[in-house]
């Protein structure tokens, strides 16, 4: 079973959510900078997301996105699965039609990989996984390693903007 993109930068976008948005929303900006996702693969997402009641946004000045419920009541199956990410191990889709119309040999044995990788995801929360020290370290240094993008970012307009006046 492989997991693609799209579930992994989920999960991922809503650990970030979840980690900054518990004072103020969230922009989508903020988490394609921390993360490195692009930001129209982000809208995407969150449009899915917004549609599973996950998340939700808030419009104008100082708006952006914060989490639909709580933190604890999010598993990481759940996620996967609003962005329509199937969790299956198997070839057939667990139809049982993966030989000639109907199960093969192994059919069994990856439709019970499946549920366990299923129960595995279900058993894990968002707070769960923000309470772990090495995941508040990494978000810390995502955080600094973004306001870095972001003061460059904004030395490299002002320096065009006075190379343009000169």
């Amino acid at each position: 079973m492989r997991l693609t993109t799209k579930g992994r930068y989920a999960v991922t976008a809503m650990l970030d959510l979840a980690f900054h948005s518990s004072s103020k929303p969230v922009t989508l900006t903020e988490i394609a900078a921390r993360q490195t996702i692009s930001l129209s693969y982000l809208e995407q997402l969150f449009a899915r997301l917004r549609r599973a009641n996950m998340v939700k946004g808030i419009r104008g000045p100082g708006g952006g996105y914060t989490l639909a419920g709580k933190a604890i009541d999010i598993n990481i199956a759940d996620i996967i699965a609003a962005v329509d990410e199937p969790i299956d191990a198997t070839k057939c889709g667990g139809e049982a039609n993966c030989q000639n119309e109907k199960a093969c040999l192994t059919h069994d044995l990856w439709m019970g990989l499946s549920e366990q990788i299923r129960d595995y995801l279900k058993g894990i929360t968002l707070a769960q996984l923000l309470d772990k020290h090495r995941i508040q370290e990494i978000s810390k240094r995502q955080d600094q390693d973004a306001l870095q993008v972001i003061e460059l970012h904004r030395n490299t307009e002002l320096t065009s903007k006075l190379n343009d006046l000169f």
